[in-house]
């Protein structure tokens, strides 16, 4: 008897990272992936400072990765070709104006993986001063028994908090509410987002490890001058001078159940009642439905909202604000 306890006790805390699964691919239910062509985007990185890494750091006579510069980081995702940090390589991006601390998601890392599953990773770090940085908590369920070769697969439901989760053309998402109120850090002035590669091999001499030490495994070795990850742009959804709940002109605030369901409703209201248009938006950065209110509150049907992840973006007067949310 004592050993079948034994057995189920092993079982079921091996089967504890089966069921510990996070949000899947670009594209399906439940996916925090952000188009790159989405309205959310108000701003992108405006320059960066690059630390190459290895292209191998195991065989340091390797050199270092080569692919891209610094003007490779700067502007939309897409547009300027990607910068390679390779093994443990790091970029230290800055803005024309400081990230703020919004509701939900507050900016987006891209990667230029072809693939939904061949994933190169790398951990995101913040600073409000340029000195202190804090790295966001992460979590890497991959298996640790065989090593990912250069050029296998990883699932992204495995991946938490690490930037290179979602295929070129999507972002990886940060919210800084996420990071504890650190004494160092203002969450609402964000000068500088600094992307460290994550050495994916499951040697301890070289391995990178979750916030839970755990070995993160990604492709490796990949001795390439594209080695390691390949930083595309880094998206602002909240910069300094982005009007929040508040400090707007005109407040708004949104009640409603989140997540809700098709016969739930959302509401908007307006302190004051000048023209504002309203914007849904899905998962994916695509508009869903657009309108303009002149009234001091809104309703909104939950059955128009799209499933899974939705932003609602409403513009009264000068301002904007970004509303997160979830439908079942």
């Amino acid at each position: 008897m004592i050993k079948y306890f034994l057995f189920l006790s092993s079982l079921l805390s091996s089967c504890a990272n089966c069921l510990a699964q996070y949000a899947p691919a670009a594209g399906k239910i439940g996916s925090t992936a952000l188009n790159k062509d989405s309205a959310i985007f108000i701003n992108w990185a405006a320059g960066c400072t690059i630390y190459r890494g290895w292209k191998n750091i195991a065989e340091k006579d390797s050199g270092f990765a080569s692919i891209g510069d610094s003007a490779s980081v700067i502007g939309k995702a897409g547009e300027n070709g990607v910068l390679s940090l390779g093994d443990s390589g790091i970029a230290l991006c800055r803005f024309t104006k400081p990230i703020t601390n919004g509701p939900g998601f507050d900016f987006a890392v891209f990667e230029n993986t072809f693939d939904d599953r061949y994933l190169e990773l790398a951990f995101v770090e913040v600073s409000s001063d340029g000195r202190r940085f804090f790295r966001f908590s992460s979590s890497s369920l991959t298996d640790t028994g065989t090593q990912t070769g250069p050029f296998d697969y990883t699932e992204p439901e495995n991946i938490n908090n690490l930037a290179g989760k979602y295929r070129y053309g999507y972002g990886t998402p940060f919210d800084l509410d996420e990071l504890p109120d650190y004494k160092d850090l203002n969450k609402n002035q964000i000068l500088y987002v600094r992307i460290v590669d994550v050495v994916g091999s499951i040697n301890s001499k070289y391995a990178s490890l979750d916030t839970a030490f755990r070995k993160i495994n990604d492709p490796w070795p990949t001795p390439f001058p594209s080695s390691g990850f390949d930083l595309d742009a880094i998206g602002i959804i909240h910069e300094l001078n982005t009007t929040t709940i508040l400090d707007l002109e005109n407040p708004i605030l949104v009640k409603g159940p989140n997540p809700l369901k098709s016969e739930d409703y959302l509401s908007i209201h307006f302190e004051k009642t000048f023209n504002s248009i309203v914007k849904i938006y899905d998962s994916r950065g695509q508009l869903i439905h657009e309108m303009e209110s002149y009234k001091s509150e809104e309703l909104i049907d939950g059955e128009f909202l799209p499933k899974g992840f939705f932003y609602i973006q409403i513009s009264a007067n000068t301002n904007h604000f970004i509303y997160k949310g979830f439908r079942l």
